[in-house]
């Protein structure tokens, strides 16, 4: 029998052992599965009844992040199909655990035949090994980026909570690759008022055709493959935009976008990768999210973002550039918000103060490193440190980028969720957005006009 501390010790590692692929207090997501297993999913507890929800609600943001896409991702041919196995009936939540499923159709576990010896460098391999004794012998198992499946499914239903509650809504775009930027001007209009995910998805997009050697965007601009140089409008013969075999950047800045895919095709023949950054963008927030000290919204929202494979940095607002502004800069000056409520004449901040929402949108950027796994041999050593030539075959991303807004979106959207039930069930009463306030305010203006 155990003694009382070794009990303590026992309940205090159960508890950790049931938290570790579980995220949210109280809309809770518990995410299952590996990447060459048969399936992975999640399940979804706190999801209030009758909310309208059907596979089609889930669906679109798992298309969005499917591989197979385009010629700048990886070729894995995966549909990434969707079931809701329980939690429903006739299209509506029954405030029960929703359970969602994807069957992995495409797994060639053969591929990484030539890891068994040898530890991948980048991936976690080596950490999986020594934690717990054993891995996942192909793929990377919890750690691959297949896992974001459940957590994309679980952001899609608390995204649909989230607009019928609020109208608060979640974005996310590319704004780099590796050294190529949006223009700064053009990053600071969509932070400002950012785009909606048909324009994201549309705007970066380019046609292209192996017998061509420049790309279209959908307004009959050229621009090269080679280095994304711009070539002018397309002429009578040239290829266009409908004709094309689409590639989706999901930089919503055209001639960015095409600089990003030159640049990504280059990679590909050189068996090499890059990564990048995306900005994240949540608006319709209501005021007093967050639980000071530890749980403070951009802590939870930091926690959620690098919880992702392959996310390497996170910022709010002007984040690290806030280190080099003045104070009477930085400072958002208030102005009266409607209702009782007060909003901010800029958005330095990014939606929070004090670890509080402040109702302005949040904003958000997250740095992905370059994906690790590259065709180009790397010499390692094998797990018991005999020097080795690792050549790491499959179908890989030679940027992740592109596939990467479902990702972040879902994990805002679940944060953001989570954080207004909490605050929900501090309060005791309705939450109250900046929009919200203002109409407020304009219906009792125009009710004490009229008497």
């Amino acid at each position: 029998s155990q003694s009382p501390p070794q009990r303590v010790h026992q309940a205090a590692r159960d508890r950790l052992a049931d938290r570790m692929s579980t995220y949210g207090v109280l809309f809770r997501v518990t995410t299952f599965g590996e990447s060459h297993g048969i399936g992975v999913g999640c399940i979804v507890d706190g999801v209030p009844a009758n909310l309208d929800l059907t596979e089609a609600d889930v669906q679109p943001q798992l298309t969005r992040r499917r591989p197979g896409q385009s010629s700048i991702v990886t070729p894995r041919n995966e549909g990434d199909i969707v079931t809701i196995l329980s939690g429903t009936e006739n299209g509506k939540t029954l405030g029960t655990p929703i359970a969602m499923m994807v069957h992995n159709q495409n797994q060639k576990k053969f591929d990484y035949a030539n890891t068994v010896q040898a530890p991948r460098p980048g991936h976690a391999d080596y950490t999986y090994q020594v934690k717990y004794g054993t891995r996942a012998s192909s793929g990377g198992g919890r750690a691959s980026a297949r896992e974001t499946i459940g957590r994309v499914a679980a952001g899609a239903v608390a995204e649909k909570w989230l607009e019928q509650e609020f109208n608060c809504k979640v974005v996310c775009w590319v704004n780099s690759v590796m050294d190529i930027d949006i223009p700064r001007d053009v990053q600071v209009e969509l932070e400002n008022n950012p785009p909606n995910r048909d324009f994201i998805d549309n705007e970066g997009a380019l046609a292209e055709d192996d017998k061509c050697d420049y790309f279209v965007d959908r307004h009959g601009q050229k621009y090269s493959r080679t280095d994304g140089a711009p070539l002018g409008a397309a002429g009578e013969g040239d290829l266009k935009f409908a004709d094309g075999k689409l590639i989706y950047t999901r930089c919503p800045h055209a001639p960015t976008a095409a600089k990003m895919a030159a640049r990504i095709h280059e990679l590909r023949r050189k068996e090499d990768s890059t990564g990048g950054v995306c900005t994240c963008v949540v608006t319709g927030v209501p005021v007093g999210l967050g639980e000071p000290c530890f749980d403070k919204l951009e802590a939870e929202l930091a926690k959620g973002m690098m919880s992702l494979p392959a996310t390497k940095g996170f910022e709010v607002g002007e984040g690290f550039n806030a280190g080099r502004m003045l104070g009477s800069a930085n400072n958002d000056l208030f102005m009266a918000g409607g209702d009782g409520l007060l909003k901010c004449k800029t958005n330095h901040a990014g939606g929070t103060l004090g670890g509080i929402s402040s109702g302005e949108n949040l904003v958000m950027r997250v740095a992905i490193k370059p994906a690790s796994s590259i065709s180009q041999d790397q010499e390692t050593v094998t797990f018991d440190g005999q020097a080795h030539t690792l050549s790491v075959k499959g179908r890989h991303d030679p940027c992740v980028l592109p596939r990467a807004p479902p990702l972040l979106e879902g994990m805002a959207a679940i944060t953001v969720m989570d954080a207004c039930m909490r605050q929900r069930a501090r309060s005791g009463g309705p939450l109250k957005t900046l929009a919200q306030a203002a109409k407020e305010e304009e219906r009792a203006a125009k009710c004490a006009r009229l008497a």
